[in-house]
């Protein structure tokens, strides 16, 4: 085992350092992953005081992570501010995650480090196993908090808020402005000719949600309508329903409530279009979670003109609908007129060549 502190610049590093911690002792498969950013004051700290640890610990690998430029492995982690350590113990047996045993988040002193490491390299198998079984069960304790989440239960999260995502959900190819098949579009026309407002999704711009919709309600083929978040059928069933007299009644559709609920699609609009200049992004101007949305801020500070921010961290339906809303899968996301103007890396290109007051002002 290393006697320093790691970097470790992707997720299959750390997997092959955790793959030869496997082929030594338990105690090995123990690792301690600190996440942090350089333009952080408490980095440098942090660091010393894990180096050192490095040098007595020689049991536990100690790893330095850029929570930013390493996104992956910070996703994976759940990791949403920085600094934050990670104490793994060891994989699980049934999927060989790694195994959160503790985390430390934010202001974080040298002797709680300390304790923690200690409590890691005191921690026997048997903990290995009961955090495990924490993790399968989402019941974590004081001490153990949840691993990254399986792939087939984070798929069913975004399909339960996805169905969800409207009173009246169509899952069709396309949008109802551009049907790509014949089936879409009758689904499309009748909603529309009942007068029954719905939101969409285009199954054909997520894979894992086309395939991933048919196993979770049991229905094979689409377009498949959700009502309140339970599945009415396919297009036979829609005609079925709509030749037996309104869809509004026969699905017990409040008025009022369906002119109160906006879509996400409309919501998404009408956001990107609360001020002049908007900017998304992961916490507030007062206080950015990640070294990309703190640089976008400084710039638009700098520039003097006005603008209003969206914390993406506090809605998750936003975080993520957004991006493909304006087809741009990254944060922070800049909007002027309630148009999409970029990225970081665009608005520093417009800061360099000197069009960026005219693009913010325009």
């Amino acid at each position: 085992m290393s006697n320093t502190l790691v970097e470790i610049d992707s997720a299959a590093a750390l997997e092959t350092l955790m793959g030869t911690n496997n082929k030594t002792s338990q105690n090995n498969n123990k690792a301690v992953l600190l996440f942090c950013a350089p333009w952080h004051e408490a980095t440098p700290m942090l660091q010393m005081v894990l180096k050192a640890l490095a040098q007595e610990k020689t049991q536990v690998l100690f790893a330095s992570i850029d929570a930013e430029n390493v996104s992956d492995l910070s996703d994976k982690f759940e990791v949403t501010m920085v600094p934050t350590l990670v104490l793994l113990n060891g994989t699980s047996n049934s999927n060989s995650d790694p195994v959160v045993l503790e985390r430390l988040e934010g202001g974080v002193e040298p002797s709680q480090i300390t304790l923690a490491v200690q409590r890691l390299i005191d921690a026997p198998e048997g903990v290995i196993a009961a955090a495990a079984d924490a993790n399968n069960n989402h019941n974590g304790t004081a001490t153990s908090t949840p691993g990254p989440k399986d792939p087939q239960q984070a798929l069913n999260e975004k399909l339960g808020r996805l169905i969800r995502g409207d009173t009246v959900m169509l899952f069709m190819k396309g949008t109802p402005t551009a049907p790509r098949c014949g089936f879409s579009r009758q689904a499309v026309e009748l909603l529309n000719e009942n007068g029954v407002p719905f939101g969409s999704f285009d199954i054909l711009s997520d894979e894992d949600v086309r395939q991933g919709l048919k196993t979770y309600s049991d229905w094979p083929t689409y377009p498949q309508i959700y009502v309140k978040g339970e599945l009415i059928g396919g297009l036979d069933i829609l005609k079925e329903t709509a030749a037996e007299g309104s869809l509004k009644e026969q699905w017990e559709i409040d008025e009022c409530a369906l002119s109160a609920k906006e879509s996400l699609e409309s919501r998404l609009g009408k956001l990107v279009k609360r001020n002049k200049v908007m900017l998304f992004m992961k916490g507030l101007p007062s206080a950015p979670r990640c070294g990309f949305s703190r640089q976008i801020v400084e710039i638009l500070d700098k520039s003097g003109v006005p603008y209003d921010a969206f914390n993406i961290l506090e809605d998750e339906e936003v975080r993520q609908g957004l991006k493909t809303f304006s087809d741009w899968p990254t944060y922070p996301q800049l909007y002027v007129n309630g148009e999409l103007v970029g990225g970081l890396d665009i608005v520093k290109e417009l800061q360099e060549s000197g069009d960026l007051e005219d693009t913010l002002k325009a």
